[in-house]
């Protein structure tokens, strides 16, 4: 993954213009479309599947006419007289609402249907309006004009508000608090790198990634339904990890610089060391927040959608628009010598300790103080989370002074608390003889039950098959109490369908709720369970240790078990809350999975800056040093202190700006996510973590070895990286076209094979191959990646490791043995590859025009419809060589278990022309006046031998005064 973004960084370095052009052309059009579909924001809470949701959409289709929104229209009358002294004025606004296009019913508090809509003492009232239905969430055509119609009433001194769930909020309020974040991060940045310019690179990446999110989100709110919460969601998450991943690769890109390297060497480089763990690290948030869709839950999986998108756009402009950016202001990065950049860079952390050196060093020499520490504080911090309580958010947490929340506040102060959330249950009538003795029966029933305050309306549908009750409980619909309500009639069920025959469910709005607050408790645990293991996977997969992974996981956890207590305390028992302009109530149910989800990420992205830095150190110390692993820890982490410092209060200062004015629903979750950071990070990560590393010493890196065969190399170090860069060094310097420097392949895993192998030709050259058909056999294979291999080989300047597939398609390997096709049919199958939309007649000519040129190269009659099998050996060569020709390569390799037969190389010189190298297994080559060369396998075990003697008579020249750990190149540590 390395070496291929690396790649990616240089080619955005090289087209730098085109590269941001595109990014402005996506952006420009992601917001046109958004602009020209027209956002439509909705709030849609359902479970397909459930009680509640199953009987809600039944009584869509039997109940046509309560299918709609449903809007209370609230009045209160003045201080010292009742609302039957504004009779008139109330019964003419239901009038003028009745006439509004959209509006089904509209029921006063002195129609003859009306049901207790007039309060006790006299001072309230309300009209139930019932809007023709629109479609699940979808705000009704006429509430502009039904709010209107209140201007009247209003000027008569009447107190008029609008409640229900049409008049949820559906905008995307953003105000200049969430600026300040933005501001915060813009001064950590610059002093990260004392340089306003270098500090605004960051901030451009990640507004304009969050501006095509932004974009993305709204535009898709006009074709599917998107929750005025999720625009938030995503600019929060996607605003935090576009600075901080762009903070990783711009803080390596400048430390390069202020070694001296070049300036599109240093991006590359910094893209793919660097920008390996950005994308590692920006998968995990993408796989947790996708992983959200198990949850079932429609709105929360567009939620967790939209979120991952952002994360995607963050990764994808920290490896193309930041480079390409890097590549124009070129020079202008280095830290000038002797600036103070300049000076942290060149900075020796052993005989200038930095505050990381030196808060690592107190956590090594006292492990277990840290250890207690973290865990006490943790513990202490988290005890409120046992008493978690999830609701939804109904208008109760709308903002103060909004039309629906002061409806809200008045139909509890007339009404009750449960008059804000009526429950309907559904009755199945079809079996019932005396209807309306039956639901005055049941209304009894249910109005015995504990919670319940009163009975509302209860009437059949007009094909008198189903029939409503509505029951007003005592508590509001996010009190615990209420749930027990529910409970309790569905318990009751079973007991009154087996009493009146008829089966009755519960439904509404407020059991629809209780069902979603119920099945994400439910999936809490679960969904825990599979981010905890995906945490050791992805961590075994990168470290490839046991205990590493699992140090991180639980460390996870207690992050996440501060954040839900740091949460409750706050949002759910009052503590402090009024310094967030917020109420305190029940949290937002589905606020443990997505800050489980989000911090998830945020944790192994610092999981992954600090440790890579110890294993790197560790994989560099000698084995003789009893200090190794102590010493890995304290260098490795004081490498990357600063810059994780840094990137934890971005978003510690990102998440906590859209606390104090942020919506009702992102409060909870932004507070979580910003003290979830700061413990997970600055607690965890800096504290616990290098503790209990500097305790497990060496056993901390241990894997046992067959599961270490098992796990593919993820190179998220850039361990790989660095390798091809040296290989691509060495194949300059070596020259030639074809070079191998003691190239050994591999018996199997980890087992080198005795053969080792060195060679340099020149283009046109041809190259005699001897030794064993098998050590022959995995030279080819090895040469071309399918065959694992040390030492070093390139071909045309691709080099092992890392251009693989460069090399799959320089040279052909020509294996003359096995084939039982005919001629005509290997050549179409290997034309069909690369035509794969040319019909078959075409194949057809064009394969019999290629045997005929493979005839003529041989000199003689080829059958085509033959076997290649039982064709002489140099026909069958012929054929193959002119197949392999096809995709032009620059290396011809012939070989046989027998040896490729004499000829064969100047049939490859003829079909292949004057620059094409010839590796053949053939006695005796023609070389018709090219280069010959002799390539004969060596014994790897006398290169090894003499290897060390020589590496053993140039260390008694050297100063081994310092151990090879106190060697390490840590200078710029803590940058």
């Amino acid at each position: 993954m390395a070496t291929w973004l690396a790649r990616v960084g240089a080619a955005s370095m090289r087209r730098a213009w085109f590269v941001i052009l595109a990014w402005v052309v996506l952006l420009g059009g992601v917001l046109g479309g958004a602009l020209a579909l027209g956002p439509n924001m909705q709030e849609s809470f359902e479970i397909p599947g459930t009680e509640s949701q199953v009987a809600l959409d039944r009584l869509g289709s039997v109940f046509p006419q309560v299918a709609g929104s449903a809007v209370q229209v609230v009045y209160r009358a003045p201080d010292g007289e009742g609302v039957e002294d504004y009779r008139d004025t109330i019964e003419q606004q239901v009038a003028e609402i009745t006439a509004i296009d959209d509006v089904a019913t509209a029921v006063s508090p002195w129609d003859e249907f009306a049901t207790e809509q007039i309060s006790d003492n006299g001072e309230y009232a309300y009209a139930q309006v019932q809007f023709e239905p629109q479609g699940a969430g979808v705000t009704p055509a006429g509430i502009d004009e039904l709010v209107m119609t209140a201007d009247a009433a209003r000027a008569t001194g009447l107190t008029v508000e609008f409640g229900g769930q049409a008049f949820q909020a559906t905008s995307v309020p953003i105000s200049w608090v969430e600026g300040l974040g933005v501001l915060f991060a813009g001064v950590v940045l610059f002093v990260t790198f004392w340089s306003l310019l270098a500090a605004g690179l960051p901030l451009i990446t990640a507004l304009v990634g969050i501006g095509i999110t932004m974009g993305g989100v709204l535009g898709a709110s006009a074709l599917v339904t998107v929750s005025n919460s999720a625009p938030l969601m995503a600019l929060m998450i996607g605003l935090a990890v576009g600075i901080d991943y762009a903070l990783f690769i711009l803080s390596k890109h400048r430390s390069q610089l202020a070694a001296g390297m070049g300036v599109r060497e240093s991006g590359s480089l910094a893209v793919g060391t660097a920008g390996t763990a950005v994308v590692f690290a920006g998968l995990t948030v993408i796989v947790a927040l996708i992983g959200l869709l198990i949850v079932g839950i429609p709105f929360l999986s567009v939620m967790g959608l939209g979120a991952a998108a952002s994360v995607a756009i963050a990764v994808a402009g920290a490896a193309t628009l930041l480079p390409a950016i890097m590549s124009l202001l070129g020079e202008r990065l280095r830290p000038k010598p002797g600036s103070r950049a300049a000076r942290l860079a060149a900075r020796d952390v052993d005989t200038q300790p930095t505050m990381g050196m030196r808060w690592v060093t107190g956590v090594a020499r006292r492990p277990w103080l840290a250890i207690i520490g973290v865990l006490a504080v943790v513990g202490v911090v988290a005890i409120p989370a046992a008493s978690l309580q999830l609701a939804l958010p109904d208008n109760g947490g709308e903002a103060q002074g909004t039309t629906q929340r002061q409806a809200y506040d008045m139909m509890q102060d007339g009404f009750g608390p449960g008059s804000v959330g009526p429950l309907v249950v559904m009755a199945d009538i079809t079996q019932v003889t005396d209807i309306f003795g039956t639901l005055d029966s049941l209304s009894d029933e249910l109005e015995a039950i504990d919670g319940v305050a009163r009975i509302g309306s209860a009437f059949p549908d007009e094909t008198v098959d189903t029939a409503i009750i509505q029951v007003i409980a005592d508590t509001g619909p996010s009190d615990p109490a209420t749930v027990d309500v529910v409970n309790a009639i569905r318990d009751a069920a079973p007991g009154l369908e087996a009493e009146y025959d008829t089966p009755i469910a519960v439904t509404g709005s407020t059991a629809v709720q209780i069902d979603v607050s119920q099945r994400l408790s439910g999936a809490l645990l679960p969904f825990g369970a599979v981010v905890v293991s995906l945490a050791i996977v992805l961590l075994m997969l990168v470290f490839r240790s046991i205990l590493v992974p699992v140090t991180a996981a639980l460390g996870f956890l207690a992050s996440v078990l501060a954040a839900f207590g740091t949460v409750v305390a706050v949002m759910q028992w009052g503590w402090g809350i009024e310094l967030l302009h917020a109420e305190a109530g029940p949290i937002l149910s589905f606020m443990p999975v997505l800050l489980m989800a989000v911090l998830f990420g945020l944790a192994m992205d610092y999981q992954m800056f600090l440790v890579s830095g110890m294993r790197e150190a560790y994989s560099h110390g000698s084995a003789s040093d009893p200090d190794r692993a102590v010493n890995a820890v304290r260098h490795g982490f004081a490498a990357n202190a600063r810059v994780v410092t840094a990137a934890a209060l971005i978003m510690f200062f990102v998440f906590f700006a859209f606390v104090p004015e942020g919506m009702a629903v992102i409060k909870s979750i932004a507070l979580g996510l910003a003290v979830g950071v700061a413990v997970d990070a600055f607690l965890v990560r800096m504290t616990l973590i290098p503790a209990l590393m500097t305790l497990m010493g060496e056993r901390a890196w241990w894997l046992p070895k067959w599961l270490d065969r098992m796990l593919p190399d993820m190179d998220v170090e850039g361990e790989g990286l660095g390798r091809h860069r040296a290989a691509l060094a060495w194949a300059a310097e070596a020259g030639g076209q074809l070079a191998l420097e003691r190239l050994r392949p591999e018996l199997g895993h980890d087992a080198p094979g005795s053969a080792s192998w060195t060679t340099t030709a020149p283009r046109g050259a041809v190259v005699r191959l001897t030794g064993e058909f098998a050590d022959r056999q995995r030279l080819a294979h090895a040469l071309v990646g399918d065959v694992g291999a040390s030492g070093n080989a390139h071909v045309g300047g691709a080099a092992l490791p890392g251009d693989v597939g460069t090399l799959r398609g320089r040279v052909a390997l020509i294996d003359l043995d096995g084939h039982v096709e005919s001629a005509q049919q290997a050549a179409r199958a290997a034309l069909a590859l690369r035509a794969p939309f040319a019909v078959g007649p075409v194949l057809d000519r064009r394969a019999a025009a290629l045997v005929r040129r493979a005839a003529a190269a041989a000199g003689v009659s080829i059958d085509a419809a033959a076997p290649l099998s039982r064709l002489a050996p140099l026909e069958r060569a012929a054929v193959l060589l002119t197949i392999a020709m096809e995709r032009s390569p620059s290396v011809l390799w012939i070989d046989a278990a027998s040896g490729a037969p004499s000829g064969a190389a100047a049939i490859a010189a003829r079909v292949g022309g004057d620059d094409v190298t010839i590796v053949t297994s053939e006695p005796a080559p023609e070389a018709h006046g090219r280069t010959a060369i002799e390539l004969a396998p060596a014994d790897a075990a006398a290169e090894d031998r003499a290897a060390a003697q020589a590496a053993a008579a140039a260390d008694t020249d050297t100063d081994t005064d310092a151990t090879p750990t106190e060697a390490l190149a840590t200078t710029g540590a803590d940058r």
